[in-house]
């Protein structure tokens, strides 16, 4: 096992890195973010830390590793449901582009820490490609939602936005938290009653309704 730790191709390094994201992505969904450490991280590997260290130096480098390739997935995603040249009334609009944004949740739950957290503890050589990434799929994107919509390049980029960034408060609330839960009971306030499906595309046909404005 020692031995093979030690990655020697970047076949094997690109092996390696994939256990890592792997592990680190079961413990992003079982705990708070602020609680993961590399040592916890190496820990559910079955690593030393000292191992980890050959791939990572920080946990954010791997976190942004995730949320890239999560991005990545939704912009796919997102092309794919929307041909280049598509036409769609607003209603089908808002559906496909809700099945895309609950298909991918870990994408929106990721995007919630990465301006404040992520990209704060990053070298900004990482931080170039990833930007350079998203704008890439973002420019790509614009394009095919204004086509769809009969909307221009501009709005259709700052629908993205304004969808992009509801969905990772929608999905990163803390109306589950136990404590919050419990605060709410003793001043007799009762849950929020949450409808993903519903509420997703109401909020971007409310917003495609406004952009037309």
């Amino acid at each position: 096992m020692e031995k093979y730790l030690r990655a020697r191709t970047s076949e094997q390094k690109q092996e390696r890195m994939l256990e890592i994201k792997t592990a680190a992505d079961k413990l992003f969904k079982k705990m708070p973010y602020a609680n993961i450490t590399l040592t916890t991280i190496a820990e559910n590997l079955g690593w030393s830390r000292a191992n980890l260290y050959k791939y990572v130096t920080t946990k954010e480098e791997i976190y942004l590793d995730i949320t890239q390739d999560c991005m990545k997935k939704y912009f796919a995603s997102m092309l794919t449901a929307f041909p280049k040249g598509s036409h769609f009334s607003d209603k089908t609009t808002s559906e496909i582009w809700t099945a895309q944004v609950i298909a991918n949740e870990d994408y929106f739950r990721y995007l919630a820490i990465l301006l404040t957290i992520i990209e704060q503890n990053v070298t900004v050589e990482r931080l170039t490609v990833f930007k350079k990434n998203y704008y890439d799929a973002a420019c790509q994107l614009k394009n095919h939602i204004a086509s769809a919509i009969n909307i221009s390049e501009e709005r259709a980029d700052f629908l993205n936005y304004t969808i992009m960034h509801f969905a990772s408060s929608y999905f990163t609330s803390c109306v589950e938290n136990p404590l919050i839960i419990q605060a709410m009971k003793n001043i007799n306030i009762p849950p929020i009653k949450r409808n993903p499906p519903k509420d997703i595309k109401d909020f971007i046909l409310m917003n495609i309704a406004w952009i037309k404005r």
